[in-house]
């Protein structure tokens, strides 16, 4: 699977570089946060990252819900436990990073599995500017520039039907509520095969550090964030 390359398994046991993790955000989830760039000090590997090692190592199950508990860097490596219904993934320390609830028949089809990743993390990617943005407008608030903070808070997905091969994303419906400096978002999405809903999800998400809206810095933001992306991929 094209996923095996953003990761390193051994006996069991999981880890990412800084490479392998940054190159992941950009060429896959095309995802230009500034926490996975390789050399920030702040680094963590993408939820979206260990969405898709789940999936590898455990197959696409009907019902799945992921929360993520830690953030993962390049010195933390993760334990397999054995499949079950519910997982606790830790390091060796028992130090735990994502809990991940599985029901309903399981395909370890690899054709299934790489689609579903490609089509989640397309969709869960393109989050800002995207879709945060025009929500934060909506409701006069503005990710702090000077040091974005949104974190990935959780992701479930339920299919009618594991007999699909190219499963595409596209989305419901978006929510946004904000609590002082802080917000919780949801974006809830149908899950298509050949144009027939077979699943549906949804991703929650955390801000925090919100600032009154100002278009000029929002834009300025914005600008910079597709700047960052346009430099990465120049020849």
């Amino acid at each position: 699977m094209f996923i095996d390359e953003y990761f390193s398994e051994s006996g069991g046991r999981v880890s990412f570089t800084r490479l392998q993790a940054s190159d992941f955000a950009k060429r896959v989830a095309d995802d230009f946060n500034p926490l996975h760039d390789e050399d920030s000090k702040r680094f963590c590997v993408p939820g979206d990252l260990l969405f898709a090692v789940m999936l590898a190592h455990y197959g696409v199950s009907q019902h799945m819900g992921f929360t993520f508990s830690g953030m993962v860097d390049e010195s933390v490596e993760l334990v397999l436990p054995e499949p079950g219904p519910e997982l606790s993934i830790c390091d060796e320390r028992e130090r735990e990073y994502l809990q991940v609830s599985r029901g309903g028949d399981v395909s370890r089809d690899a054709a299934l599995i790489d689609n579903l990743v490609r089509s989640y993390v397309e969709f869960s990617g393109h989050t800002f500017p995207h879709i945060l943005a025009p929500l934060m407008a909506e409701q006069d608030v503005m990710i702090n520039p000077q040091r974005p903070m949104v974190i990935y808070q959780s992701m479930e997905i339920d299919l009618d039907t594991l007999d699909a091969t190219a499963p595409s994303l596209e989305s419901d419906h978006n929510e946004l509520v904000i609590e002082g400096k802080r917000g919780s978002v949801l974006l809830a999405f149908n899950l298509l095969e050949e144009g027939r809903v077979i699943g549906r999800g949804c991703k929650r998400m955390l801000m925090s550090g919100l600032k009154p809206f100002d278009a000029e810095a929002s834009a300025a933001g914005i600008g910079e964030y597709v700047a960052r992306k346009d430099a990465f991929f120049e020849p």
